[in-house]
């Protein structure tokens, strides 16, 4: 069974058709790379997976269970953002407990996991920084931990490492790599590099862009 599947998935905004007819499933525990120039709705199809998004057709399965209609809260789906969405007003280990927070787990517990992530990624030490003090690098450190501490069932990564000098971008993609096969969380990373793609995913899938009449 599939940990991860989409079926005909079809996305019309304003009557502009944005995916049409999409198909793709992920094995458990598989890490798989969506390649696609722009415009050619990857984003959208991991805002539809997270439920963000309202597909105008077609269904998600995760683990088996249809999902298309289900609240984000209930899908065990983590998203991480291109642009982070760390919340600036709270520590780094309240930023990556927020998930815990939302799922009912209590404080001691939250803050206790939180600080084994915070050692997984590397920023033991870091606690009660604020993000806003945070550089590039460590600050999409702390938004993946904050995912993956939830343990969802499936990770979406909308090109996490965009924005990183060419050095840090190429040791946070090994790093990242790493962490995804220790973890074994079915992953989904949108990319536009195929060299991020050929080090991070097992698996490369292209999206085309649909052609408009102008």
């Amino acid at each position: 069974m599939s940990a991860l599947e989409v079926r005909g998935i079809g996305v019309d905004f304003d009557g502009l058709t944005i995916l049409d007819g999409v198909d793709l499933s992920l094995h458990s525990g598989e890490i798989v790379a969506l390649l696609g120039p722009s415009g050619s709705g990857k984003t959208t199809l991991l805002r539809v997976i997270a439920g963000i998004v309202r597909p105008s057709s077609g269904s998600v399965l995760i683990d088996g269970i249809d999902a298309t209609a289900l609240a984000i809260h209930r899908r065990r789906v983590g998203m991480v953002f291109q642009d982070n969405q760390l919340f600036p007003h709270r520590t780094t280990i309240d930023n990556i407990a927020f998930g815990l927070k939302m799922q009912g787990v209590g404080r001691a517990e939250r803050l206790r996991r939180a600080a084994l992530w915070l050692d997984r990624i590397g920023l033991t030490g870091f606690a009660d920084r604020r993000v806003t003090e945070l550089s590039g690098g460590e600050a999409k450190r702390v938004a993946l931990a904050r995912t993956l501490v939830a343990e969802p069932l499936v990770v979406l990564l909308d090109e996490p490492l965009t924005g990183l000098d060419r050095e840090l971008h190429d040791r946070l993609m090994t790093e990242l790599a790493t962490l995804l096969r220790a973890t074994g969380i079915t992953t989904l990373l949108v990319t536009h590099d195929p060299d991020e793609a050929a080090v991070i995913a097992d698996r490369v899938v292209q999206i085309d862009a649909i052609n408009h009449p102008a």
